[in-house]
């Protein structure tokens, strides 16, 4: 062989003959176990919650992959309200143990004062303790995340004149110690406690260098997470290994519940009116440390109209007497804010957009019975941009304040549908509606809420 050719791709053996190629190539087991993933469609507040209680009646496992609590669900079951923000809402069936990936950020005492209030509701949440596994590569939000988080707020408010509206939780902070590479694990917690706090007094310091206001007490502090460190070390786990296991191992139902929504994700939704993680699908496959092929149906849930909390862009938004209605019938208020939500009607592009990069197997069509008061229903199918229609999403804020909506007008039922239970029963108009959602967006909807509780979800197929 000469100095300049190369090696051939085909090993050549010592006696000068090739090797046997293998029978068949060998190829990687497929997962036996998948997850199934229920995700918000528009901007958050869509009934996530009612649909994974519904999905975990027959789950083993039901998992949070992102966000922290600044999300919002609520459950209603026997006619009591529980309101989940940190732990995943499927806690609530007994049989179920919940995990709290790597990819969620943990506030402590907001997940213990969490717990202890909706156990005061009822028994749902009984021995939750014993059936809540934490990833150690979790996050945690400390006090001065949540209070930075505010006085960035005030800044925003008062350079700019507006705010982004956020929840006041310590998420946008806490995710930028994240990626700045200077927050603390949920292992680093649990593991030696004297470098903890170390590291956790050089990262109070920081803060307080950057926000000269902000008053921290770190012993106090310390002190404090000291005894949550010993409260919440039974629950935390190895993460990838614990649902490595779950996959791979005897035959399990695995649910995930995406907090937030596809319109509130850091780089696909209306940026910079977004949250601090990716709540789309890719969020959980990085939020919990599993492959692509292990995930299974991907369940969007949408609203039968629309809703948003805060400011930004919203080109079905209704400032009438249709936005009062749909806000005052939907008791649209936010579940960790309390602030009212912005209402309006469908918009399809939106959730086509969404569809695009969540790939969704089904719909949830939650709160039909809001629209029972309507002579007629307007849907939003596209947008108009300086008179020409547009085939995508703007991507930019102002760009997206200036479409033209163009809407399909639908007969209303005027008729109560909170009772309905079957498909069948629903008004003809009812149905019509549904079915002009799943043609326009080509996607089956194979669950339709008309009320809060868990029996009020009508399945389709």
């Amino acid at each position: 062989m000469s100095s300049g050719s190369r090696p051939t791709q085909q090993a050549i053996m010592s006696n000068g003959e090739s090797p046997a190629a293998p029978a068949h190539p060998v190829a990687a087991a497929a997962p036996p176990n998948r997850v199934s993933v229920v995700l918000g469609a528009q901007w958050g507040d869509e009934g996530k919650g009612k649909v994974v209680d519904l999905l975990a009646q027959d789950a083993d496992i039901v998992c949070r992959c992102q966000g922290g609590n600044n999300a919002g669900h609520t459950v209603v079951v026997d006619s009591v309200e529980y309101d989940f923000h940190l732990l995943p809402s499927g806690i609530i069936n007994p049989n179920v143990t919940a995990f709290i990936g790597n990819g969620v950020v943990i506030h402590l005492p907001g997940l213990f004062e969490e717990a202890e209030k909706n156990l005061k509701k009822g028994q749902g949440l009984g021995g939750w303790e014993n059936r809540l596994a934490i990833s150690d590569r979790a996050h945690i939000v400390f006090d001065f995340h949540q209070a930075a988080d505010g006085i960035q707020e005030q800044q925003r408010q008062e350079q700019a004149g507006k705010n982004l509206g956020t929840t006041k939780k310590g998420i946008g902070p806490v995710y930028s110690s994240k990626a700045a590479r200077s927050g603390l694990r949920m292992c680093d917690l649990v593991s030696d406690f004297n470098e903890f706090s170390k590291r956790f007094e050089v990262l109070a310091k920081q803060y307080k260098s950057m926000y000269p206001s902000l008053e921290i007490n770190i012993e106090g502090e310390l002190d404090k997470l000291k005894d949550y460190a010993e409260k919440v070390r039974p629950m935390v786990k190895d993460g990838v290994y614990f649902i490595h296991e779950a996959l791979h191992g005897t035959p399990k139902k695995i649910l995930v519940e995406g907090a937030n929504a596809a319109l509130l994700d850091i780089d696909f939704g209306t940026y910079p009116f977004v949250t601090s993680s990716n709540c789309t699908v890719g969020g959980v496959c990085t939020g919990l440390g599993i492959p692509p092929q292990s995930i299974g149906d991907v369940y969007g849930v949408v609203k039968a109209y629309t809703t948003r909390v805060g400011i930004g862009a919203f080109p079905t938004e209704q400032n009438n007497e249709i936005g009062d209605i749909l806000q005052t019938r939907g008791h649209e208020f936010g579940v960790t804010t309390g602030r009212k939500r912005r209402c309006g009607w469908l918009d399809l592009v939106l959730l086509r957009f969404a569809h695009m990069i969540n790939g969704f197997t089904a719909l949830a069509l939650t709160k039909l019975d809001i629209l029972d008061v309507f002579t007629e229903i307007k849907v939003g199918v596209s947008y108009k941009l300086d008179g020409v229609k547009i085939p995508h999403f703007p991507a930019n804020q102002e760009v997206l304040n200036r479409v033209e909506v163009e809407y399909e007008t639908l007969p209303g039922w005027k008729s109560d549908t909170s009772n309905t239970r079957t498909f069948e029963d629903l008004p003809e108009n009812a149905k019509k509606y549904v079915h002009f959602v799943e043609e326009s967006l080509g996607i089956p909807i194979k669950w339709i809420g008309v009320g809060k509780s868990r029996e009020s979800m009508i399945q389709c197929f």
